[in-house]
C-alpha cells in the first residue's frame, strides 16, 4: 500500500499575505497605532483576522523573502504573486491594504 504524500486542509480564505519576518525583525516594530507592532500583527488587527483557516484573508509571517529592503518590509499577496510590495516603516495600514487589494473583514 502506497503512503499518501499530502493531505488536504480546507480553508475559507480568498488569499494569503506573506510578510517577511526577517524584514520585520530588523525594523523592530514601526506599525500599528503606536508604531510598536510588527507589520504582520498590525495587519491582522486592521483586517480583523482572528483564525487563519476561517478568515477571508490570511496573514502569514514567512522566514525570509530574500529582498531585504532598508527601512521597509517585503509583502506578497498570494493572489498576485508577480507584484511584491515594499512597505515602509510607519505606512498607513489603510493604504497598505488598498495597495495589496484587501480590506477589513466584514463583522457578522
Amino acid at each position: 500500500m502506497e503512503a499518501r504524500l499530502t493531505r488536504l486542509v480546507k480553508s475559507e480564505g480568498e488569499t494569503a499575505l506573506l510578510v517577511c519576518a526577517k524584514c520585520s525583525k530588523r525594523l523592530d516594530g514601526g506599525f500599528g497605532k503606536k508604531g510598536k507592532q510588527r507589520l504582520a500583527k498590525a495587519l491582522k488587527a486592521y483586517l480583523g483576522v482572528k483564525r487563519f483557516r476561517k478568515a477571508r484573508i490570511g496573514v502569514v509571517e514567512v522566514k525570509c523573502l530574500g529582498v531585504c529592503p532598508r527601512g521597509a518590509v517585503t509583502v506578497v499577496n498570494a493572489a498576485d504573486p508577480t507584484r511584491w510590495r515594499l512597505v515602509a516603516r510607519g505606512a498607513d495600514l489603510r493604504d497598505v491594504a488598498a495597495e495589496l487589494g484587501v480590506g477589513p473583514q466584514p463583522t457578522a
